[in-house]
């Protein structure tokens, strides 16, 4: 039998995992460390955010904008956004389009901002192009089908941020209600993005927003941008959000995490379940559980429902990417490969540890970038 976490649902199977002599799991004693660090939910943790915003306003109130703030349409970029102006800054809203939205997600990206009075910039990617590119994830067949999302929003935030002279990147990730992904699972950047497409790809890549190593160096270092995440800080609840959402702004839910894309919808549902046995769902509900949202038993419950799945979703995903059912069924069911078979920059990243642990200190870069891209696996 398995060994189970005992404060959450995570069991030895689970990359990299261990437990301490109590029997918790390295990931919840991750998050505690976290939490306790960033004083999530705390006096300490709204006063830091306090200073966090003051800071801000002070550095920014010459600007147009203070800071900058991706939005997808989803409930946790939608609620920062809108708690951001609540909070007194200045925000530019940008969005990094890959053509896969979800007609909701673009509904809800237009209501919110239209009713924050929030100006929207968006970088709109060559859809034979992205479509290209997550066809070349496809035929390499490893787990990240949407990593090039991931990498390109990255760099469409830092580009518009020094575009328009701002320092400060506000990102709504809590990891209080995500999670944080196990190391070794679901790794992405820059370089293996392009080295994927390079192997597999037919098209150049000329309009996708990709986050090389120099630009990233130039990032953090000589504009000295630096990534806050206001809700580490805060006791953030997204039913409460979700809802507070909706009144204010008229904001709807797309029935499910990370299901305002299509293309990030067909990963989580069909790609990682079906062709790889991972079930992402588990991020999500273990945070609930190690939070109290929810017993551990309904924990084990919920995972033991199947994925739901929309009937139409791979046939989309097959007609975009001028795929037959044969091949996709044998990139799903055949031999995979990952981010070891590829040029990455993780070795790069292990290498300037002590770098990023200076950049980290000064919030130029993530806590979750750090422990998971800089120690090695």
């Amino acid at each position: 039998m398995n060994q189970i976490c005992s404060k959450c649902i995570y069991d030895d199977s689970i990359p990299t995992i261990s437990f301490d002599h109590l029997g918790v799991c390295s990931y919840c004693l991750q998050i505690d460390d976290i939490a306790e660090k960033y004083g999530t939910g705390t006096k300490k943790g709204t006063d830091e955010l306090g200073r966090l915003l003051d800071e801000i306003k002070s550095n920014g109130r010459k600007q147009k904008y203070d800071c900058v703030i991706g939005v997808s349409g989803g409930t946790d970029s939608s609620y920062l956004l809108m708690k951001a102006v609540e909070w007194g800054l200045s925000p530019l809203a940008v969005h990094y389009d890959n053509t896969w939205n979800s007609a909701i997600a673009t509904m809800n990206i237009e209501k919110v901002t239209r009713t924050l009075s929030v100006d929207l910039y968006t970088h709109i990617v060559d859809n034979h192009e992205i479509d290209d590119i997550k066809a070349s994830i496809v035929k390499a067949r490893i787990l990240e089908f949407d990593a090039d999302t991931d990498v390109a929003i990255i760099q469409v935030l830092r580009s518009v941020a020094a575009k328009y002279h701002i320092s400060y990147i506000l990102e709504g990730h809590s990891f209080f209600t995500e999670g944080i992904s196990p190391v070794s699972q679901n790794y992405f950047d820059g370089r293996y993005i392009k080295d994927i497409h390079e192997k597999y790809g037919q098209l150049k890549m000329k309009t996708f927003p990709n986050l090389t190593f120099s630009r990233f160096v130039r990032w953090t270092l000589l504009h000295r941008q630096q990534i806050i995440r206001p809700l580490w800080y805060i006791n953030y609840d997204k039913e409460i959000a979700r809802n507070e959402l909706a009144d204010k702004t008229g904001w709807q839910y797309y029935g499910g995490h990370h299901l305002e894309n299509r293309a990030s919808a067909f990963f989580h549902t069909v790609w990682a379940p079906q062709g790889f046995n991972v079930d992402f769902r588990n991020l999500t509900i273990a945070a609930q559980v190690r939070s109290g949202k929810i017993a551990r038993k309904e924990g084990f419950r919920r995972m033991e429902e199947p994925i739901e799945v929309d009937p139409s979703l791979t046939e989309f995903v097959l007609k975009r990417l001028k795929m037959s059912e044969e091949e996709l069924d044998f990139a799903m069911n055949g031999v995979k490969q990952n981010w070891r078979d590829f040029k990455s920059y993780k070795r790069r990243f292990e290498l300037f540890r002590p770098v990023f642990l200076y950049l980290l200190k000064r919030n130029r870069v993530t806590h979750s970038f750090y422990i998971k891209y800089c120690f090695p696996i």
